[in-house]
């Protein structure tokens, strides 16, 4: 069994995969999209990726303001929650994701990542914390 990460932005979104102990989460890629309200390959290159890492759960972060108020990005997440239970069938929990770029920006900055590189990087590194803090809460109550 392993879980799936996800940071789900307007025109990507990051996608980590848990090692089979749940232990630790690894960046696996970002999937990018022309279009922000096209989801349809979206969707089906998660589900590939569910099949190829036989995941049996989704963790989506959830962006939340700093005053923990939720405003549209949220709405447009719990929709995007909505349709990948549909479609792959698999429980989404929902991980407030507060501070994840911030953190995956300085870890890529503390690596000497260029700034022009980081963009590159930053939602698969956004999705690694994501599943990384779950996966920690996840152990440390077992």
């Amino acid at each position: 069994m392993r879980i799936m990460g996800l940071d789900f932005g307007s025109k990507t979104v990051g996608v980590a995969i848990s090692d089979t102990l749940l232990i630790t989460a690894q960046g696996v890629e970002i999937i990018r999209r022309k279009d922000e309200n096209k989801l349809r390959q979206t969707l089906a290159r998660i589900e590939q990726l569910i099949v190829e890492y036989e995941v049996e759960e989704i963790v989506l972060g959830l962006p939340k303001n700093m005053n923990a108020t939720e405003g549209e990005r949220v709405e447009l997440t719990m929709e995007f929650k909505e349709k990948l239970e549909r479609r792959t069938g698999l429980s989404v929990y929902m991980w407030d994701e507060r501070l994840t770029t911030v953190s995956a920006d300085k870890a890529m900055m503390e690596a000497g990542i260029r700034r022009e590189k980081r963009k590159d990087y930053v939602d698969m590194i956004a999705a690694t914390l994501i599943l990384q803090g779950y996966l920690d809460l996840r152990g440390s109550k077992q």
